[in-house]
């Protein structure tokens, strides 16, 4: 069975190899990767540093419980505390994204006492697919999935589609951040153990403006409520930053961070929660009820510290800045010569366009949470020349991994261009 999808309707090349920001197919098809697959594949395809670290760590030591101490697992929680900052913090690893969240409110809410507090969360957010993650998730796709959680849900920050009616920056009084304040204020601070935010754009399509984050750090600290960041998309690089929340500078970290997909490159499935030293204060003498039995895995910790060690040896994080100036300034020339781009936004490697049916009126093309057959179409004949791009609803998802050049940028991008202006009709219903 495959997930996020129809079973009856999935019919996909299979693939058989990669590397750099290139895959390729049982037929011998070549695709540049413009989504790093699922956000994940930031260094790229087969990263030999990583291959030959998890090589290594096979042939020494596959598994251990975490009933013991393990080499790979201690000098991975060492390297994340370091490029991180949380000095004192501790790192708890888990199998995914999902239950690094999971893990994240547990331990919020233990560490505040608050072992039935609410979760804090947005409207159009995401935050994994278990029952607990769905349900902390702002998401429409969550209608399938049974209300077990405590969660307190507040707009989102969505500049280009205000919830509260405002058209432009100046005239923009903060709603978001208002919301947030007041949510609290009629939950009760004492009744909220944590506020689950993505740092920045996650499938969700959203970026904040600049001081959204450091409005809810201020709100946190004031109400005594744990502020947890989900990097799980955003995190090693993706923006420009090690971390999403470091554009708002260190000042602002959060109590709490989680980790996955760019953690090892998604060479091998990791997650983490990254603990500030006052969260651990509170957990250090207390009975973690939690973990899976492959939480920490030796092999997956290998391959992570090779990744950590990529990102700096390559010097990545800064690189996706750089060449996203460059992409930034590629996708506001498409929006220029493209009446069908609303909106671009986004920073480092990691970039959305939203399209429109019109550009005055900003009509959608679907309702969020629904799919454009047309805008399928696009993955489907981009394919065919030989680029991969992710989609959703109105957005095309531009996060191609770290190590891609300028060529295949530049190239995958003039097919953007191409696609845009054959399919422009159709995406904006104007032809069948």
């Amino acid at each position: 069975m495959h997930s996020w999808c129809i079973q009856d309707n999935w019919n996909a090349p299979e693939i058989v190899g990669g590397q750099g920001a290139t895959f390729w197919d049982s037929e011998g098809h070549h695709y540049i990767d413009m989504s790093s697959l699922a956000e994940c594949s930031n260094l790229g395809h087969q990263h030999p540093d990583v291959i030959a670290a998890i090589r290594q760590q096979a042939g020494q030591l596959c598994f251990i419980t975490s009933e013991w101490g393990a080499e790979p697992r201690r000098a991975l929680a060492e390297k994340i505390l370091d490029v991180s900052g949380f000095e004192g913090g501790r790192v708890f690893f888990t199998l995914a994204g999902a239950d690094a969240n999971e893990n994240a409110v547990k331990f919020a809410r233990w560490a505040s006492g608050k072992n039935n507090g609410y979760v804090l969360a947005r409207q159009r957010s995401y935050h994994g697919a278990s029952n607990a993650t769905m349900n902390y998730s702002g998401d429409p796709r969550g209608i399938m999935y049974p209300e077990l959680e405590h969660v307190v849900r507040v707009e989102p920050p969505y500049c280009y589609r205000c919830p509260f009616g405002f058209k432009s920056n100046t005239e923009c009084r903060r709603d978001c951040v208002s919301d947030v304040r007041q949510a609290v204020e009629n939950a009760g601070a004492k009744s909220i153990a944590a506020v689950l935010m993505e740092s920045h754009a996650g499938t969700n399509g959203i970026v904040a403006p600049s001081d959204y984050w450091p409005s809810l750090h201020q709100i946190c600290r004031e109400n005594g409520i744990y502020l947890i960041a989900d990097e799980v998309m955003a995190g090693f690089g993706r923006t420009g930053k090690w971390f999403g929340w470091q554009h708002a500078g260190n000042e602002f970290r959060p109590d709490m961070m989680t980790l996955a997909k760019g953690i090892t490159g998604a060479h091998i499935p990791l997650g983490a929660v990254v603990v500030s030293a006052q969260v651990n204060a509170e957990l250090q003498s207390q009975m973690l009820f939690t973990g899976l039995t492959y939480c920490g895995h030796p092999l997956s910790c290998a391959a992570g510290l090779a990744a950590v060690q990529a990102y700096e040896n390559e010097k990545l994080i800064d690189r996706s800045e750089q060449l996203g100036r460059s992409l930034q300034a590629s996708l506001k020339g498409l929006q220029a010569h493209h009446e069908i781009i609303g909106d671009v936004r986004g920073s480092g490697l990691f970039a959305v366009l939203e399209l429109v049916k019109n550009r005055t009126t900003r009509e959608s093309i679907v309702p969020w949470g629904s799919s454009s057959h047309a805008l399928r179409g696009l993955v489907n004949q981009a394919r065919e020349r030989g680029v991969s791009f992710a989609v959703r609803s109105n957005l095309i998802v531009i996060a191609p991994p770290l190590v891609i050049t300028e060529n295949e940028l530049a190239m995958a991008l003039s097919v953007l261009d191409e696609l845009l202006t054959e399919l422009a009709p159709a995406l904006q219903g104007l032809t069948s």
